[in-house]
């Protein structure tokens, strides 16, 4: 499996990431452990997680995935195997939140604590902090990078503009960039990556892990009719949100290439993203060894030039 830079960083990682948002949310500690030893079966090695990591799910208060993960480097012994990424700035609680270089460097100890670690591989902003200038968090990341803590950092939610507008401060104080973008980006949802993000990722030479790579589960083709709103937490926004025309088109072409490569309409999808010469690994996330064998499989498959161009056409905005 080839693999891929990310940015300038020097670190090199398969063409998916895996999501964990899943472990301590709607996967356990022991399927999370299965899921972990089976990714590095795939050669997927590639995890990205974050503090908030599942605040949202009742009883939890954040934290939860970082905390599996490290139950887990510990039994294993595995962390010279992994690339970790992890992220910072989304509300962990009161007083805890956004990118000011007392927080972060609040944030990143906790981090490490419960990864059970004495670094990340890539340390990002979950969110833009526009309440902290840009050249205090990016001098405190920078300082972190020299501490030992992290190898490099990257940027998820921001604005084509407020990236530039970070890059630039990089350059000018002579400090660490951010090598990484995640934005949101899958075969339905393409416009909000595509114009205006892309230009600047292209321009400075970014690695791009984009988030919903499978739009929440909807390129699947799980759902196909407002029937199939009952079949998960989030089907009923997922039905609403894509079940049109446009969708009903991308599925069309989902379907077609599925069948003429003998694969499924994930691994399809997958393989658009990561056909993009723009995008370095879009992520994905599985709470099954069924699914994740499924996603695994996306990784080697290619999609001939008039693939691309029909799945291009079907989703066109």
């Amino acid at each position: 499996m080839k693999q891929r830079e990310l940015g300038r960083s020097g670190i090199h990682v398969p063409p998916l990431t895996f999501g964990g948002n899943v472990f301590g949310w709607t996967i356990d500690q022991a399927t999370s452990f299965s899921i972990l030893d089976a990714l590095l079966d795939h050669r997927l090695n590639f995890i990205d997680t974050a503090d908030v990591y599942s605040h949202w799910a009742p009883g939890n208060h954040g934290g939860e995935s970082e905390t599996i993960i490290g139950h887990w480097l510990k039994k294993s012994g595995k962390r010279d195997q992994i690339v970790l990424a992890t992220k910072v700035g989304k509300s962990m609680g009161e007083g805890k939140v956004g990118l000011s270089p007392r927080y972060i460097r609040e944030a990143i100890d906790a981090s490490l604590t419960r990864l059970q670690t004495d670094y990340v591989d890539l340390y990002q902003s979950h969110d833009d902090d526009q309440d902290t200038p840009l050249s205090e968090t990016l001098a405190t990341f920078d300082a972190l990078i020299k501490e030992g803590k992290v190898r490099a950092i990257g940027a998820s939610n921001y604005s084509a503009a407020r990236l530039e507008e970070a890059l630039k401060v990089s350059e000018a104080q002579g400090i660490a960039r951010y090598e990484t973008l995640q934005p949101e980006y899958n075969l339905y949802d393409r416009a909000g990556y595509e114009q205006g993000l892309e230009q600047v990722v292209e321009a400075h030479q970014l690695g791009v892990i984009g988030y919903y790579s499978l739009a929440s589960g909807f390129l699947s083709g799980k759902y196909r009719s407002a029937a199939d709103a009952g079949k998960s937490a989030r089907g009923e926004g997922v039905v609403k949100q894509y079940l049109n025309p446009r969708g009903h088109q991308i599925l069309q072409a989902l379907d077609e290439l599925a069948e003429k490569h003998r694969v499924s309409p994930t691994q399809i999808a997958l393989a658009w993203l990561i056909a993009r010469p723009s995008v370095t690994a879009p992520i994905v996330s599985a709470t099954s060894l069924a699914q994740l064998d499924d996603l695994a499989q996306a990784a080697t498959l290619t999609l001939e030039e008039q693939d691309i161009t029909r799945l291009n056409e079907a989703s066109a905005y």
